[in-house]
């Protein structure tokens, strides 16, 4: 019963590349890309994050909301309070229910939701990608290559070939990192597009890391702190062990030394 089962789980993986060429005309492919938060030692590059946020704000933001980030956290990466107040009103209105109109944002609101073309927000994207098994299907590269919703992003903001056709009137873009090659929203981004005051290069590639890992950020604000306090519990568990075991052994110490007529 159990050959059967596993020689059926095995014939199941060996299909999953085949369905999905035959899904939609291509293999999915999706790039893994080296971010600086992967790791269990993993932290946060605040210069990469604050040139996410500037794509997402000059770009992004056009069609997707954040409704989820409460614009505060932006100090989290390095923004100064009058930053973060001048960003808000500068970029974004908000309804008041207390004024029946809209005013400027400010630090204590949160991004504003966009559903107006129907596209989705982002706050928790990069989480609900999570779940991605990585370019063969196999759940392990995930855990060991880290391979989640940020390469998921990356990948699909950098996968466009170019191509398209038209079907059922809709236009659609060939995209070799969307799951069947081909997706209805249009390329985002273009060479240049951004002009970063860090002087970093805004090739298509690089900004698509760069959004990629500000979406996580905002799908995990709090990933630093978790991945601190899991090392902290280790640690901890790892002595409570060491210890337990020296009691036990000095507690059994006159029984286990004892022979038995």
């Amino acid at each position: 019963m159990f050959k059967k089962l596993a020689i059926g789980a095995a014939f199941a993986l060996a299909l999953t590349p085949a369905a999905s060429f035959a899904a939609g005309g291509g293999e999915q492919h999706i790039e893994d890309f080296d971010f600086s938060f992967e790791g269990p030692f993993g932290t946060w590059d605040k210069h990469q994050l604050q040139r996410g946020l500037q794509v997402y704000t000059e770009v992004c933001a056009a069609c997707h909301g954040l409704q989820y980030v409460p614009l505060r956290t932006l100090e989290d990466l390095g923004y100064s309070e009058e930053q973060v107040i001048a960003y808000a009103a500068d970029n974004f209105e908000v309804f008041d229910p207390e004024l029946d109109d809209f005013r400027p944002a400010i630090p204590t609101d949160h991004f504003p939701a966009n559903t107006g073309v129907g596209a989705p927000d982002l706050s928790l994207m990069a989480k609900a990608r999570a779940g991605f098994h990585g370019p063969y299907g196999l759940g392990i590269n995930q855990f060991f290559k880290g391979m989640g919703g940020a390469e998921y992003i990356a990948s699909l903001l950098d996968g466009y070939t170019g191509k398209e056709k038209e079907e059922a009137g809709a236009v659609l873009y060939e995209n070799t990192a969307f799951p069947g090659g081909w997706i209805s929203m249009a390329p985002p981004l273009a060479e240049d597009q951004v002009e970063f005051a860090d002087g970093h290069p805004a090739t298509v590639e690089a900004m698509s890391e760069d959004i990629a890992a500000f979406l996580m950020w905002t799908a995990e604000p709090k990933m630093m702190e978790r991945k601190y306090s899991g090392f902290v519990g280790v640690i901890f568990l790892s002595l409570l062990s060491v210890l337990l075991y020296l009691v036990n052994k000095r507690l059994w110490a006159g029984v286990k030394g004892k022979k038995t007529a």
